[in-house]
């Protein structure tokens, strides 16, 4: 990987959560922060004055949230990674837009790799960052989010959640079928991608199959079961998958 000059700052209202995060960069990923901060006001005008370009950014703080701070920031051309308690939308929203976050107490294996993913991201993007920008608008409507960030090989891909026809598996990768455009391959797993896209309007049919139930046009129970798609694909059902799939149908 490239080399990339790291300049850290750590947004915490929690000065002990602040003291050990900084002490785990220097000890495990030789990262010398460069400011710190306790809330949105402080952090701010802390990112104003240093110009990081990576962040560790509490969910939760005195006087508002992470996300109320990114809000205020106009040019956003620094990496985040969150630290938080275990908060179910915040930590959805920000899978959806591929940023990472870190579960307190913190585990020094899952920092590490955030760090690398960061000096990753950080290079690729090159200015303002796409994925704090998918977040921002997801955290719009909690209720449904909008948008998702998929990584390839090429770079990352904003994507309308609405726009996915459907996913299929392709070993350790996943191929995903957009309307409108190609078919873009991401280094995930289906059930993984499965796990992300829970509680939207995908359903896992087969053990190689995730669809928008959207995109269904009919769903034949004879010859084994089977989908066919709008756009006129057909895509199986497996045996064990079919009361799952009559009953997102509203079949049952």
């Amino acid at each position: 990987m490239e080399n990339i000059q790291l300049r850290p700052i750590i947004i915490d209202d929690e000065p002990n959560s602040r003291d050990t995060l900084k002490e785990m960069l220097a000890r495990y990923c030789q990262l010398a922060t460069v400011g710190e901060a306790d809330g949105v006001n402080s952090g701010l005008e802390l990112i104003q004055r240093q110009e990081p370009n990576l962040i560790f950014l509490d969910i939760k703080m005195n006087d508002g949230t992470g996300f109320d701070l990114l809000k205020k920031i106009e040019k956003r051309n620094f990496h985040v990674i969150f630290t938080t308690a275990y908060d179910q939308f915040a930590i959805k929203a920000i899978k959806y837009s591929a940023l990472d976050y870190l579960m307190k107490p913190i585990d020094v294996q899952e920092l590490k790799d955030a760090v690398d993913k960061a000096k990753s991201a950080i290079l690729m993007n090159n200015g303002d960052n796409p994925m704090v920008d998918v977040l921002l608008q997801n955290t719009f409507n909690p209720q449904k989010l909008q948008k998702i960030v998929l990584s390839t090989a090429e770079g990352m891909h904003i994507i309308e959640i609405k726009n996915i026809i459907r996913c299929e598996a392709d070993d350790y990768y996943t191929r995903v079928f957009i309307e409108g455009r190609k078919q873009i391959m991401i280094s995930k797993t289906l059930k993984e991608v499965e796990k992300t896209l829970s509680g939207s309007t995908f359903v896992r049919n087969h053990k190689s199959h995730l669809v928008n139930v959207d995109y269904i046009k009919t769903y034949v129970k004879s010859d084994g079961g089977y989908l066919i798609m709008k756009n006129g694909e057909k895509i199986p059902v497996s045996r064990r998958k079919k009361e799952t799939m009559a009953k997102a149908l509203g079949m049952l």
